[in-house]
């Protein structure tokens, strides 16, 4: 490679398999450069947990500081929504952050459950922070069992 660039030897379109990442790379560093810096945060959305059984889809969510009356589950179709706010305590004015990682403010979540529901048997529960949500599979979506005939 050093031998063709000093010694004019042509290429015959040759090149370093670095020559197209760097190339992608300025132009990346390009795109980005007029942007200012962002804040980069968690957020307010809950981290959940979605899992199933037989009859039922399992939707956990982590709501720590939420009481049940603040927060508005819906359920259509196959998707579920949950909507809220997380408060949090004002700290006195003269405190100095050195870390400041939870954040206050409303939320909003739309989960899209894998198989249809039964929007009339849903059930919800709050404890420790942990939002259970319990949705009844529809009777099409329920696996059947089938007797082979011999």
């Amino acid at each position: 490679m050093i031998y063709r660039r000093f010694f004019n030897v042509p290429t015959y379109r040759i090149r370093s398999p670095w020559e197209e990442l760097h190339r992608m790379r300025q132009q990346l560093e390009q795109m980005f450069d007029d942007t200012p810096p962002q804040r980069v945060s968690a957020g307010v959305l809950p981290l959940i947990n979605l899992t199933e059984d037989k009859d039922n889809y399992y939707v956990r969510a982590e709501l720590p500081g939420v009481k049940g009356d603040e927060l508005d589950i819906q359920v259509t179709g196959n998707n579920l929504a949950i909507t809220g706010e997380r408060k949090i305590a004002a700290e006195d004015e003269d405190a100095r952050y050195h870390r400041r990682e939870r954040e206050a403010g409303t939320f909003s979540r739309m989960i899209g459950l894998p198989g249809e529901v039964d929007t009339d048997k849903v059930e919800a529960n709050l404890e420790n922070g942990i939002l259970t949500i319990v949705v009844a599979k529809a009777e099409i979506a329920k696996p059947k069992q089938i007797t082979i005939k011999s």
